[in-house]
């Protein structure tokens, strides 16, 4: 199989939402990467467009991460998101939570320069 993932993924079972304009919908966060989200179809999910807001909180905390998304992969009951943008503070929420998990800080320096460049590359 090509594997062609650039980003490390961290599992992460853990309640979501996801937003398309005034619709809100209540799902669960599976996975989560620099670049992105999968995330289970939400019930009755029917979004107006492929722009979606992603957002979840940090499990015994108030830490809440905000990404905005691209719907690129549905399959079953799975959807694939990709981020078109995050903030800062969600970002370093959401770096801090792949350093604790993939435990090599040069892989993640290294997703962090090429998601910055990609993310540039739109401007």
């Amino acid at each position: 199989m090509d594997e062609r993932r650039q980003f490390s993924r961290v599992l992460f079972a853990n309640k979501a939402q996801v937003q398309c304009k005034e619709k809100v919908w209540q799902t669960t966060l599976l996975d989560i990467s620099l670049n992105g989200a999968l995330i289970e179809l939400p019930q009755q999910f029917s979004p107006s467009n492929q722009q979606l807001h992603l957002s979840f909180s940090i499990a015994d905390s108030d830490i809440q991460l905000h990404m905005d998304t691209q719907l690129v992969y549905q399959k079953d009951n799975l959807l694939g998101l990709a981020c078109s943008h995050i903030d800062v503070e969600s970002l370093s929420h959401l770096r801090r939570l792949i350093e604790l998990n993939v435990g090599d800080p040069t892989l993640l320096d290294r997703e962090l320069g090429l998601f910055i460049d990609l993310h540039n590359q739109g401007k």
